[in-house]
């Protein structure tokens, strides 16, 4: 009787591994997707960070000869915000990128030797799941400073 219940049971277990091997492939595929679209979060946000760090340095290339003074020894300059925000506006409608919706958040000079620049953008997973979010928001901050030697 004994041996009759453990070949039943032999048979019932033939199909248990085909589960296992659905499950690990669903969690592998999962795993690819999760590791892809966290790869294309990561190079999207460089790739704004890289347009923040331009226009930050073209913001903080936006002095005039009139801004410029004599201190001593030392040749020193005086951003403006207004015009820190019209050079960043500038270097974006010329900068070219494939970014999605990007924004200026901030573009200024606060202490008017520098000038710092905020940008946001939406950054959209490249596989639509249900496990991964659809569109992130990225904002990422840059700051550049002009000097004389």
């Amino acid at each position: 009787m004994m041996r009759r219940l453990r070949a039943a049971l032999a048979r019932d277990e033939q199909g248990s591994t085909l589960l296992l091997t659905i499950f690990y492939c669903f969690l592998g595929l999962s795993l690819v997707l999760v590791v892809v679209s966290a790869t294309s979060l990561y190079l999207e946000r460089k790739r704004l960070f890289t347009l923040a760090d331009g226009a930050a340095l073209a913001g903080a290339e936006a002095w005039s000869l009139d801004t410029v003074r004599l201190d001593g020894d030392r040749l020193s300059l005086e951003l403006d915000s207004a015009g820190v925000q019209h050079a960043v506006a500038e270097y974006l409608g010329d900068a070219a990128h494939s970014l999605e919706d990007v924004a200026v958040v901030r573009a200024a000079s606060d202490d008017g030797q520098s000038a710092t620049v905020t940008l946001r953008a939406v950054w959209y997973a490249p596989v639509h799941t249900e496990l991964l979010p659809i569109a992130v928001p990225i904002e990422v901050t840059a700051t550049a400073r002009s000097v004389f030697h």
